[in-house]
């Protein structure tokens, strides 16, 4: 598929907003997926050394 200049492309043969949008929620989702377990992580060992430090100090 060829297009004639950069905003033909981006209007998709007027299906440019649910193309965009599609791969925008994908992004986003792909996003998430890498992003919660590593903040899930951060926020688990930040929890432990909490916990350890209050331990040590009884």
């Amino acid at each position: 598929m060829s297009f004639a200049s950069f905003s033909d492309f981006l209007a998709m043969g007027h299906h440019g907003l649910y193309v965009w949008s599609a791969y925008g929620i994908c992004l986003a989702v792909l996003v998430l997926n890498v992003a919660a377990p590593v903040l899930a992580r951060k926020r688990y060992l930040q929890q432990e050394a909490r916990r350890l430090r209050r331990e040590n100090n009884q």
